[in-house]
């Protein structure tokens, strides 16, 4: 999983966010922190029937699960990403937009994660984290992520 700070791809124009008119499909949730740890408990809560439908990724503190809308879980904190037609490698927040052109901004990302797609951007800690790795959930390896985080060690890279 690729998870970086995105300082470098908008140094050059200031990027902010604003509320979007339409809100964009969920295909994804994500949690950083606290949350991420809470988003895996709730995840780890489902019959694995549920598990098997969904997709994700891990990192030091964030959890990114995709899946289909509808099934997807809901956390106090979680980002709920989804696709924008304009910028197709990216996973945008359902409820902002930013104030440069989508299309740009999926230029300069890609650019700076050396092209690896689709990208989670997560504008509240300014970082892009690659999905492209994303594999079934295994509730074997997110217990094992779970206990790794929350003792301090880095946890692995796939839920």
């Amino acid at each position: 999983m690729t998870a970086s700070a995105w300082g470098e791809a908008t140094a050059r124009v200031p990027l902010r966010w604003h509320p979007r008119a339409e809100p964009l499909e969920p295909i994804a949730v994500v949690g950083e922190g606290p949350v991420a740890h809470a988003l895996a408990r709730r995840v780890l809560a489902e019959d694995d029937a549920r598990l098997a439908s969904w997709e994700g990724v891990a990192g030091q503190d964030v959890l990114v699960l995709l899946g289909a809308s509808e099934s997807l879980p809901w956390v106090d904190g979680a980002v709920y990403l989804g696709r924008d037609a304009a910028a197709p490698s990216l996973l945008l927040p359902c409820a902002l937009a930013p104030s440069v052109a989508v299309s740009l901004l999926e230029h300069a990302f890609l650019a700076q994660a050396g092209g690896g797609a689709p990208l989670a951007v997560l504008p509240a800690s300014t970082r892009l984290v690659g999905v492209g790795a994303a594999r079934s959930v295994s509730r074997t390896t997110l217990l094992a992520w779970l206990e790794e985080g929350q003792s301090g060690v880095p946890p692995g890279d796939t839920p």
